[in-house]
């Protein structure tokens, strides 16, 4: 008979309130002029977290996501007992080990060194284990003989070396990681993303808050999401993400998708509108991984101009660059244009995952390259969930799964007696 296991960290309609009170009068003549204001500061209450409940499992990855101010630095800190709740029951089971902030937990005044063997006694090591691990802790840091300097003197990203080292090298049964890992190079951040996925595979418990998806939906199984406070939803990481990110769609209005060239008129070509046309050519800014997408470009040509090339790029909203394609790329002849007019891109099966993104529209001269217009980043379109089974990277892959045994994958062994006996006029008809 299997033996339920017990959850690590439990949640029991745990609530964290803080109480904001008014600013006593420093003086007689503040007391005066207080008894006379007509908006007296009260004392107001700040429920940070309202009312949460979860479990987490052991060795799970466990994410917390939402927007600013939603009560997920609070849930870190309660799991780590920085805070006590204000009403319910926190239970933890195990060693915990927390990257919340920059430099916490670390004198400014002490060396790189000196921090580490502070950290490690708060964390209940001896002196004997903290020097097992300490050459491993410089070593990932990569601060070399930096470690010998006060730590006041580092810059963020060296205090955010030295305290992920740290924590990763305490062998805690609970790793809690905050939005730190945005600090760095990309490098180094790729080198803790691996750290952590080893010390998941190692069965240590792993509570994060990011507001990278990609790299929640990396790393955790299991995702919870606040809202001022409150839990708005809690399960797979796939659901929650997908939830969270429709909505977070929804309370962003949409961009306008026309705008004007700055002079009209002088410069031979001006793109007057751009439009995104949906499967039944109606406009729209919000589509699905997979379905039919036209940009729809309209110009007026103010003379007349020989074959011009007309041209765009896709961002996604955080600067990646998608594609650029154009019409000379096309082979496309658009001939002698005098007047107003439309082109049109057509994208049959849109690829791209759930993202904003941002579009650059220019017209050139086909020959000298002269650009008459160009609008950078000045039209934006959604991609949202429910297009496609794939949710993580960039793009869907037009591809299929198939699989084989090994049974299946090896070529049929002939004996000598099974083998068939080939003449001379099979072969010349094979």
């Amino acid at each position: 008979m299997i033996e339920d296991v017990e959850p690590v960290i439990t949640f029991q309609n745990v609530s964290k309130r803080f109480v904001f009170s008014k600013e006593r009068p420093r003086s007689v003549w503040h007391t005066l002029l207080s008894s006379f204001s007509r908006h007296q500061d009260e004392e107001r209450d700040l429920w940070a977290v309202r009312d949460v409940s979860f479990t987490v499992e052991p060795g799970q990855c466990f994410g917390i996501v939402g927007r600013n101010g939603s009560g997920k630095s609070t849930a870190l800190k309660l799991i780590a007992r920085i805070l006590r709740p204000s009403d319910g029951r926190i239970i933890v089971r195990g060693r915990v080990s927390a990257l919340l902030e920059l430099g916490a937990g670390f004198h400014p005044d002490l060396s790189g060194r000196e921090n580490i063997y502070l950290n490690a006694s708060l964390l209940g090591l001896d002196e004997a284990t903290t020097d097992a691990r300490f050459d491993d802790i410089v070593a990932f840091s990569e601060l070399g003989e930096y470690i010998e300097m006060p730590v006041k003197h580092y810059s963020s990203g060296m205090y955010m070396r030295l305290g992920f080292s740290v924590a990763i090298h305490m062998q805690p049964d609970i790793l809690i990681v905050d939005e730190i890992l945005a600090v760095g190079d990309q490098a180094f951040q790729t080198k803790c993303l691996d750290a952590i996925l080893q010390m998941r595979q190692n069965g240590v418990t792993i509570i994060m808050v990011s507001h990278n998806l990609n790299v929640m939906r990396t790393l955790c199984t299991h995702m919870l999401w606040l809202d001022k406070g409150r839990m708005r939803a809690l399960g797979p990481v796939e659901d929650v993400a997908a939830e969270y990110q429709a909505y977070a769609y929804e309370q962003e209005a949409p961009a306008s998708s026309t705008a004007v060239a700055a002079t009209p008129g002088s410069t031979g070509v001006d793109i007057t509108a751009v439009r995104f046309l949906d499967a039944q050519g109606e406009a729209n800014h919000v589509f699905l991984t997979g379905e039919p997408m036209t940009i729809e470009m309209q110009y007026v040509a103010h003379r007349p101009v020989e074959n011009p090339e007309f041209g765009l790029a896709i961002f996604r909203q955080d600067g990646v660059h998608v594609n650029g394609p154009n019409t000379k790329l096309a082979g496309l002849d658009l001939g002698r244009l005098h007047g107003p007019g439309v082109v049109r891109y057509h994208i049959e099966r849109l690829p791209l995952l759930p993202a904003r993104y941002e579009v650059t529209t220019a017209v050139h001269d086909g020959q000298t390259h002269f650009c008459y217009a160009y609008h950078q980043r000045a039209y934006t379109f959604r991609v949202v969930p429910g297009g496609a089974d794939e949710m993580d990277g960039l793009i869907a892959m037009p591809a299929t799964w198939t699989y084989a045994t090994e049974k299946q994958m090896a070529p049929p062994q002939l004996t000598d007696a099974t083998a068939p006996v080939v003449t001379a006029v099979e072969i010349e008809r094979v």
